[in-house]
């Protein structure tokens, strides 16, 4: 069957925050100056909003140039930050940091606690009503090119295809999207953006990507023990000094509290869960306190970027611009990038939509990067820049110099540090290294994987073929389980991975239960040998989050 082709001036892809507000500011930018432009978004997810997760404290200083009268719009940001906390933890115990010790990246005043989930499904009522067309359920599998090679535009994958390649009864081909120019606006580790980096040499003279991995539980609390805006981060224990990560908890309105757990991809001990580090953590008793008496009622998990400045790749290509998450736009030292994703949204319609009314197609946005190095989130993210390095140096020592960074050079030191390598590079092997004891869940503040996937409304029809896909399927045994005993078993969070022998114990294999996958990106990332490619499956499934 041949596939259908739809023409149009802008084609996005993804509806998070980024994708959305490149729509939503062409369609201003058309009523403003007067004309016509033609824009499609689409989105892996079932609806916009289902594959969204952040922490989330916002800031709303993007949005309010967006939208400077989105309070008056109804923008869900319905509880402004009333108090922040830091806490150093150790096991049983903790120290809170007086705020005027905290560098300005910590303080949260005129900030919001919010779900960008449902911010994004708030975006998109505005982009629809803009006359934006948007396709949920619509995920992009493949780059077009011209026969100059620019980028000509995106294909949605097929729907129908069995686990054996063929088609089935239903089997529809994907439909192309043609389009003056295509902007990517995938998320963390976004499949299309990893290609196009390679294709177009997009990292040459750029540090390394590096990543965390965010856990996130929404829970319904007590309302006597809820108190809307506060804002609790927390350093040390359970990780060690030398591993990168922290807690946080934000109390939402109708007293949600979203809790989670923060931990650097770069981590050298194999036998290191995030998962369970992020369960006990909850069971530290400044936190366990909000806790206690409450119910979980949502989980996930996702991938951020946290390289910064250095890691930035070029944002632009022949026909097309990386935007959001897809480019590594996300302040790691403020632990915020929706504010970021948003005003690259907004720049590069601005630079998309001069081009197109200039009768331009297939070139390149210079104007998007060149606006970027001019505009506050440049200073903004060029102040951080050293955040991360310093904490690849361990806590005590980072949190010295990156205070010292901060207070007494103001985020303007003669100096820029780099990353030393990529975080799969990281990994010791298992025999260097102490296995970690971790306590079995309660059912009551700690749980097991299973029954938080359940939690994630993650769904994927089995007969279709794998998403999660290997470059040699000898590798998981030969490699990861002979030197690093198969630590995809622990850093994936919702036990897609799984070693499994036959009844003597002998002949391990590698089981991917793909259907548990919640889209994190996290396998793709930290597989010691890059082994392990993740690709979009069919559109709309995937987790399914109501409000994280």
């Amino acid at each position: 069957m041949q596939r259908e082709s739809m023409e149009y001036d802008v084609v996005i892809v993804g509806g998070g925050p980024a994708g959305l507000s490149a729509a939503i500011r062409l369609k201003q930018l058309a009523v403003e100056k007067g004309g016509e432009i033609n824009v499609c978004l689409i989105e892996k997810g079932a609806e916009i909003g289902g594959h969204i997760l952040s922490g989330a404290v916002m800031d709303p200083r993007a949005l309010a140039e967006l939208f400077p009268d989105w309070q008056a719009l109804g923008a869900p940001l319905k509880a402004p930050v009333s108090e922040d906390r830091f806490l150093m933890l150790k096991e049983g115990g903790s120290s809170q940091i007086p705020n005027w010790m905290l560098p300005g990246c910590f303080h949260n005043e005129g900030n919001h606690v919010i779900s960008l989930a449902s911010l994004c499904r708030w975006l998109g009522q505005q982009a629809e009503e803009l006359g934006i067309e948007i396709y949920p359920g619509f995920a992009g599998a493949e780059v077009l090119y011209n026969e100059d090679g620019s980028v000509k535009g995106v294909a949605t994958g097929d729907m129908g295809v069995l686990k054996d390649g063929s088609q089935g009864p239903a089997y529809q081909p994907g439909m192309e999207l043609h389009a003056k120019y295509t902007l990517f606006a995938e998320g963390c580790r976004g499949q299309l953006g990893k290609q196009l980096e390679e294709k177009f040499n997009l990292r040459e003279g750029t540090d390394p990507q590096v990543y965390g991995i965010g856990l996130k539980e929404l829970w319904e609390i007590k309302p006597e023990k809820h108190q809307s805006g506060l804002v609790i981060h927390t350093g040390g224990w359970p990780l060690d000094n030398h591993t990168y990560g922290g807690g946080f908890m934000y109390h939402m309105e109708d007293n949600l509290v979203a809790v989670g757990f923060v931990t650097g991809l770069g981590y050298s001990n194999p036998y290191l869960s995030p998962y369970e580090e992020f369960q006990r953590l909850k069971t530290h008793p400044d936190l366990r306190v909000f806790l206690d008496g409450g119910k979980r009622i949502a989980y996930g998990a996702r991938a951020i970027t946290a390289g910064g400045l250095q890691s930035l790749p070029k944002l632009v290509f022949p026909g097309g611009a990386l935007i959001g998450d897809d480019a590594g736009f996300l302040n790691a030292s403020r632990i915020k990038g929706s504010h970021c994703a948003i005003k690259t949204g907004t720049l590069v319609a601005e630079a998309c939509f001069d081009a197109v009314v200039g009768g331009r197609s297939g070139d390149e946005l210079s104007a998007y990067p060149e606006a970027f190095r001019k505009s506050w989130l440049f200073a903004e993210l060029h102040k951080a820049r050293n955040f991360k390095p310093w904490m690849a140096k361990g806590l005590a020592l980072g949190s010295l110099m990156f205070g010292i960074d901060q207070i007494l050079f103001r985020g303007k030191a003669p100096w820029t540090l780099h990353h030393s390598g990529a975080d799969h590079t990281k990994l010791k092997k298992a025999s260097d290294c102490q296995p970690i004891a971790y306590p079995k869940p309660d059912g009551l503040i700690t749980f097991d994987r299973l029954s938080s996937v359940f939690l994630s409304n993650t769904n994927h029809e089995e007969d279709q073929p794998c998403h999660l896909t290997l470059k040699d399927a000898s590798v998981p045994i030969k490699v990861n389980l002979a030197l690093y005993d198969a630590p995809e078993q622990r850093y994936c969070p919702a036990g897609v991975y799984e070693i499994v022998r036959d009844e003597t114990g002998a002949n391990p294999r590698l089981q991917i239960n793909a259907q548990n996958c919640v889209h994190c990106k996290t396998c793709d990332i930290k597989d010691p040998t890059q082994n392990i490619v993740w690709v979009v499956p069919q559109g709309g499934e995937g987790p399914i989050y109501p409000n994280m």
